[in-house]
């Protein structure tokens, strides 16, 4: 087999999500399968939210990167086989986005069990839980607007689903 999906996974790394350029497509959790048949691959895509408005291009960046690693066959298939949820960003994607100056969302809640989470959520910049919900829908699907009482500063969480 000429490659591996660990190899793949390295490449695919380097993709990153057009709405938030410091994670990348690995670390969000939307590469949900790999399939490798002699020189051909099939990349499996689940994307955060139906209708993500960035999927096209998220697409297109994967191609484009196993294009230019030399696969000479590839696609991507997008599938909701299994829902995203937000427990799938890696630990590192959660840093990324917290340096990035959104709130990650916290790990093992789901927002229609606990809607309490979007309330409180940890400023990015200071870290103070002295926050409040502005608004549920940011500028995306996927982020809610939040603004912190002791930095003074608004900021975006990407919401937990």
């Amino acid at each position: 087999m000429p490659y591996t999906e660990k190899q793949i996974l390295e490449w695919l790394d380097g993709v990153k999500d057009p709405e938030i350029p410091v994670l990348s497509l690995v670390d969000l959790g939307v590469i949900t399968g790999i399939d490798i048949k002699e020189e051909s691959v099939v990349i499996e895509m689940t994307p955060t939210f139906v209708g993500c408005p960035a999927l096209d291009m998220m697409k297109s960046d994967v191609l484009t990167v196993l294009k230019e690693k030399g696969v000479k066959h590839a696609e991507v298939e997008i599938n909701f086989k299994k829902s995203w949820s937000s427990d799938k960003i890696t630990e590192k994607g959660r840093r990324a986005l917290k340096q990035f100056g959104l709130a990650p969302p916290p790990a093992g809640k789901v927002l229609l069990e606990d809607l309490d989470i979007l309330e409180h959520v940890p400023c990015p910049r200071c870290s103070s839980t002295n926050t409040e919900l502005k608004n549920p829908f940011g500028p995306t699907l996927c982020r809610s607007i939040h603004y912190c009482n002791e930095c003074r500063e608004a900021f975006e969480q990407f919401k937990p689903v």
